[in-house]
Parts: structure tokens; sequence; C-alpha cells
């Protein structure tokens, strides 16, 4: 999926938005209602995708083996706003940090919340999952998502919370953050075909599920529940006979 120019400029706005800010917004859209899931791709011609074969998030089971590389993840401390965008925490990233899939780099953008999870693995749902949000040049995405289960505190999560805003609004963090703080020491992962789990559901985004959890305090996933007010993960997808590698 190469895309140049003003599509680029779309997708990217989307990305950093999770769908709330500028022109990717051009719809309302929710977790629920009338402007929910099963209501998205009705929309607006622009989340269309939202109804494709390719989408996302899966409950992933049915592995194929298959000789995955090791992800090399190459993050320095570059996280320095953090985002209250209504459907979502987010931190958005300076440009410095990202990850090597198929000797590829793609650049993190952001990474941002949802609880519960939105991926299951072998039927699991998990308290909360995170998806740390890379693009390359050409517009090329691809997402790592991270588990939480419920746990001790996690003090990576401890230090976003306590700047965590309670309503809509952006505020800058007092240091900045490095997301290598949430993931888990094995890196094994899970890897398929898929799409944004927001509008404009955009497929062609390279899915890469890390297996290991790491922990997180129910307190922890309390405050971001009661700070979103609903639940903010999209249902599962149909595989439509896509192959989920491990």
């Amino acid at each position: 999926m190469a895309m140049k120019g003003p599509l680029v400029a779309l997708l990217l706005a989307s990305l950093v938005a999770v769908g709330s800010v500028g022109a990717a917004d051009s719809a309302h859209w929710s977790y629920s209602g009338e402007a929910g899931p099963e209501h998205w791709a009705q929309l607006t011609p622009e989340f269309g995708a939202c109804k494709g074969k390719s989408q996302s998030p899966l409950d992933l089971n049915a592995f194929v083996r298959g000789s995955l590389a090791p992800l090399k993840f190459a993050y320095k401390a570059g996280g320095d706003v953090i985002v209250n965008n209504g459907h979502s925490i987010q931190v958005n990233y300076r440009a410095g940090s990202g990850v090597v899939v198929d000797g590829h780099e793609f650049v993190l953008k952001q990474f941002h919340f949802h609880a519960p999870s939105e991926n299951r693995i072998k039927g699991r749902s998990y308290p909360m999952e995170a998806h740390l949000v890379h693009a390359d040049q050409a517009g090329h995405l691809a997402v790592v998502a991270v588990m939480f289960a419920e746990g001790k505190e996690n003090k990576g999560l401890a230090e976003l919370w306590h700047s965590m805003p309670d309503h809509e609004q952006e505020r800058a963090l007092s240091a900045p953050f490095d997301a290598a703080r949430l993931l888990p020491a094995k890196r094994d992962y899970y890897r398929y075909d898929g799409s944004l789990t927001t509008p404009p559901c955009t497929e062609g985004v390279r899915w890469l599920v890390l297996k290991t959890p790491v922990s997180a305090s129910k307190a922890q996933v309390a405050t971001f529940s009661k700070v979103m007010h609903h639940p903010n993960n999209r249902p599962v997808q149909p595989v439509n006979g896509r192959t989920v590698l491990e």
C-alpha cells in the first residue's frame, strides 16, 4: 500500500489523533449507540474501510508457525505530550525512536490505550492493551500491541497517569517518557495483517502482538476506565481466512 502526498498526511493525522482531531474526523463516532462500531462504515464514505475483509482486532488462535525474525526496538525517551482525545489516552512521540520489521524501519508516532483489550489471545481478553503506532516514510503502518494483566502497579503507567487529563485536553509531560518501559522483557510475538481499530479503519497494517503481558494494578486500569467513562475497545472482527503467525 504505497501512499504519497496528501493521503499520507491524512492518514498520519488520524494516527496522531486516534480519529479525534483534524481532517480525519469528519464524522462523530463512538463505541456505543448509533455511532458505535457496527455503524462506523455507514457514518461517512471516509469510514468505508470499516466493513473491509482485513479488519482488526482479532481473537488470535489457530496459529501458523513461521520463522518470525526478532523485533528490533530502538526506543529512547521521546514521549512529550499526553492527550485525552475523548476516545483514548495517547502519548505523542518525538522523532528518533522506532522498530525494525522485515529489515525495514518504522518510526514510533504515538501510543495509546484500550480497556478492556481489543485483541484477544486464545479467547482471553486482558484488562487493558497498549498500541504503539509506527509508520514508515511511505505511510505503511506497524502496530505493536502490549497486553496488561492484573498484578503489581506498573511504574511507567503510574508516571503517565499522574499527568493524565480527566477531560479532553493535552498536557506536556514533565520529562520525556521512554516507551520501552511498557514493553515486557520477553518479546516473542504473533503477527497478522489487519487495520486501524478506530475510524477510518485503514487496512494494510502490520500487527505485532507481544505474547507476554506486563502488569498493571486493578486501580490503574480503573483510573483509566473512569476517565474514559466507557469501554473503548472495538469488538473482535472476522478472520476471513487470514494467517496468524507465531
